[in-house]
């Protein structure tokens, strides 16, 4: 823990990333949230589900196109837009009687305008410590999210279902700009300028290591998300094991990014990550008892958090600089598809089979990425000779010829 002491003494990292976590906070709560308050109104489930696909929607479609403006007008321009216009989006569902489609024009539009807080930040780190310390830091990064996933979903509950769901989704607007607000006005953002890419949108999907990035963590996110649905289908009549259970998932993803934040990472550290958590996925389809499926999904958890920070490295030291923003937006528009995928297919097969089902599909998801990993390992950069830093933005220079 040496190692993340003296990183924490880094000026500014310690502030950026509690301002970045706080930011980001509202992204564990707003779609129970939504859940919570459009069922309420409408007293349909599939109406909520309508609403939360179309803020999923747009979160996706929006997040490499967002995530270029940054380097077109300027971080805090882009952020502040998208914080304003996803707090009064979250504000008109929570305070106006609407019809269905008019609460999913909404959802959408909360989607499209989520603040790239996750791409600013990935594309900040780079610029705010040195060669050797980045590694680290994108590790105790993934580790710290976790926060957001065991906190979250318990604080919105609480205020949701003992207060009301319209306190629930303002409390979200209030950390949303309070959180923004922090984040925007650190002064990592007016030092660090991204510069505008001369690439078309998209171009960086050229580069294997972003698609290999992309594909795991749309692989590896639809296999927590069946998780999740798998936890709450077993537990449904017991709602203290189910979060106590994704409490133990999330302490192990947190202790195993800490544990591997001083680890090179091989070409195939992302296939030994996956496979720790595809052994704990295989070890959760064996027996349903709480005590089991802990046990399982605390092997599983340690892999996750690890994975997640091969992700940003190898996406790091892939890319130009000026392409780190728009090539974490892909990322997340990837891991939002394997949330949504993951959520569904484990739906259909907990109808048909039982609880089991969702365990069944989560280890699927994960044996595919460990499978992706191993075969098209020569896609993935060995960074144990080399740091993640991002490529140089270079551009032709004139010279004279006699």
């Amino acid at each position: 823990m040496t190692g993340y002491r003296d990183l924490l003494r880094t000026p500014g990292v310690g502030r950026i990333i509690a301002a970045q976590l706080t930011a980001r906070f509202p992204s564990g709560m707003t779609s129970l949230a939504i859940l919570l308050h459009v069922e309420h109104a409408t007293g349909m489930y599939s109406a909520a589900g309508l609403v939360l696909a179309a803020a999923s929607i747009g979160q996706a479609v929006a997040g490499p196109v967002t995530s270029r403006w940054m380097g077109m007008w300027g971080m805090r321009r882009v952020l502040i837009l998208t914080m304003l216009v996803c707090a009064a989006s979250v504000t008109g569902i929570a305070l106006f009687t609407l019809p269905v489609p008019a609460y999913m024009v909404l959802g959408l539009i909360a989607g499209v305008s989520t603040p790239p807080v996750q791409a600013a930040v990935r594309t900040i780190y780079p610029k705010m410590v040195n060669s050797r310390q980045l590694t680290p830091l994108f590790s105790l990064d993934a580790s710290l999210q976790e926060i957001i996933w065991i906190l979250a979903p318990v604080v919105v509950t609480f205020v949701s279902i003992q207060i009301s769901t319209v306190v629930g989704l303002l409390l979200i607007v209030v950390i949303l700009l309070g959180g923004g607000t922090w984040f925007i006005a650190s002064p990592e953002l007016g030092r660090v300028r991204i510069p505008r890419s001369r690439r078309r949108l998209g171009t960086v999907l050229a580069r294997p290591p972003v698609v290999l990035a992309t594909v795991t963590g749309l692989l590896l996110v639809g296999a927590c998300a069946a998780v999740e649905a798998g936890v709450v289908a077993t537990f449904s009549e017991g709602g203290l094991e189910a979060g106590l259970v994704l409490a133990v998932f999330s302490f192990g993803s947190l202790a195993g990014g800490l544990l591997s934040g001083r680890i090179a990472m091989s070409r195939w550290a992302m296939a030994r990550r996956m496979a720790i958590v595809a052994i704990g996925l295989v070890l959760s389809t064996l027996f349903l008892s709480v005590w089991w499926i802990g046990g399982s999904l605390l092997v599983a958890g340690i892999g996750v958090a690890p994975a997640f920070a091969v992700m940003a490295a190898m996406t790091t030291a892939s890319v130009k600089f000026s392409d780190t923003a728009e090539a974490f937006g892909w990322l997340n528009t990837g891991q939002l598809i394997g949330a949504a995928a993951g959520s569904a297919v484990a739906g259909f097969l907990i109808d048909g089979l039982g609880p089991a089902g969702a365990y069944w599909t989560a280890t699927g998801f994960a044996v595919v990425g460990v499978l992706v990993a191993v075969l098209f390992v020569r896609g993935f950069p060995d960074l144990r000779f080399r740091d993640a830093s991002p490529l140089p933005d270079t551009e032709p220079v004139q010279t004279i010829t006699s």
